[in-house]
């Protein structure tokens, strides 16, 4: 539990492990069975907010330029990581018990949505908490073309890790102030971030099976 807080501390994480320790949290995040529940969005956001700084005469606690560039750099590497354990693991990975540190309903869900949704779920999922962390592995099962599958993890890992860190950063150019109010912005990323995946799990359990016909029943 101890643990868990200092992970969700993300104010604390970046001041205190700064660079790296973010980059530590973004690759495991997008590459290992355990990230899934690290704190990728709200993470990135944050960052962007600390490469402004609400006191003109301070300078900023991280370089826009050289977040974006670490970053980008541990999502893709994540991605091809999580890529490579699943076409090792192969179909035995789905087989595994559930855990603490594996979720095994993550797994299947994720594969649900790839047949879906295809070559771009390596893209659609960068933007959804426990997707992110499971669809590079399914690729990986599925014995998707490694080049391919680079193309969509470069495309996806630069426009989700830009698309977030630039978010936060123009919300402190815009609104200096809010440097000072990172706990609620926090909770506003966590929340949104959770919508899509609330709406889909809330849509699966409307859905009924279809009853079988009179005929058949006879």
């Amino acid at each position: 539990m101890d643990l868990f807080h200092k992970i969700y501390d993300v104010q604390g994480l970046i001041r205190i492990g700064g660079l790296a320790a973010l980059t530590a949290v973004v690759f495991a995040e997008t590459g290992l069975l355990f990230g899934f529940f690290l704190p990728g969005d709200s993470l990135l956001v944050t960052a962007g907010l600390y490469c402004t700084s609400a006191n003109p005469a301070q300078a900023p606690l991280l370089n826009i330029v050289t977040l974006n560039l670490a970053a980008m750099l541990a999502a893709i590497v994540g991605d091809t990581v999580g890529y490579w354990i699943g076409a090792k693991s192969g179909p035995r990975i789905f087989t595994r018990e559930q855990s603490l540190f594996f979720s095994r309903k993550h797994l299947l869900r994720t594969k649900d949505f790839y047949e879906r949704h295809g070559g771009k779920t390596i893209i659609i999922a960068r933007f959804l908490p426990f997707l992110r962390t499971f669809a590079p592995i399914v690729a990986g099962v599925g014995q998707m073309s490694y080049r391919k599958f680079l193309s969509f993890n470069v495309f996806g890992g630069i426009g989700w890790v830009g698309g977030m860190t630039l978010l936060g950063f123009s919300l402190g150019k815009v609104y200096p102030p809010i440097t000072k109010q990172i706990d609620k912005v926090i909770i506003v990323i966590i929340f949104v971030s959770l919508i899509p995946g609330a709406v889909s799990y809330l849509m699966n359990r409307k859905k009924t099976p279809t009853p079988p016909s009179a005929s058949l029943a006879a």
